[in-house]
């Protein structure tokens, strides 16, 4: 069987950029599957499988939440750590128009505006993740410190 070719997408022009070493993996993308999906078709756990989470504050300043596939965000708590009066995810259509990706192919890297970015601590702790590649059916694995060093997220700890 032929091995898939790398998709060529603005997360991955953003990667070998910025020299960061990641692996390809490639799965069966199902419609509103998310992370338990994911996870499920790579055999990994779920909890080092990220989700990135577009979201907007009461003035409709758009930002980036990682968490953990196995974890929701407060997003009562994270309004109240970064100083703002609510915090709400965006519609799917305006994640892409902020994003410039469809909404199950989300990647942090390469995003069409710049936005903030928040990072779950506990992230941080982790050997490897595996994080949209900008593709449904696209992660790539990589270490959280590139992560961290491309993205300088703000690390907040609002998982539930």
């Amino acid at each position: 069987m032929a091995k898939e070719k790398t998709p060529i997408t603005p997360a991955v022009r953003m990667l070998r950029a910025e020299k960061v070493s990641f692996t390809d993996h490639l799965y069966n993308y199902e419609e509103k599957g998310g992370t338990a999906v994911s996870a499920r078709e790579l055999g990994v756990d779920e909890h080092c499988v990220i989700k990135t989470l577009v979201m907007e504050d009461e003035g409709r300043q758009p930002l980036i939440v990682l968490m953990h596939g196995d974890m929701q965000v407060s997003t009562k708590e994270l309004a109240r750590v970064i100083g703002v009066k609510q915090v709400a995810p965006c519609s799917p259509e305006t994640a892409q128009r902020h994003t410039g990706y469809l909404v199950g192919g989300t990647s942090p890297f390469g995003t069409r505006r710049r936005m903030s970015v928040y990072l779950e601590e506990s992230i941080a702790a982790l050997e490897s993740i595996f994080i949209n590649g900008g593709k449904r059916g696209y992660l790539v694995g990589v270490v959280p410190q590139d992560l961290i060093r491309v993205l300088k997220p703000v690390m907040v700890k609002v998982g539930i």
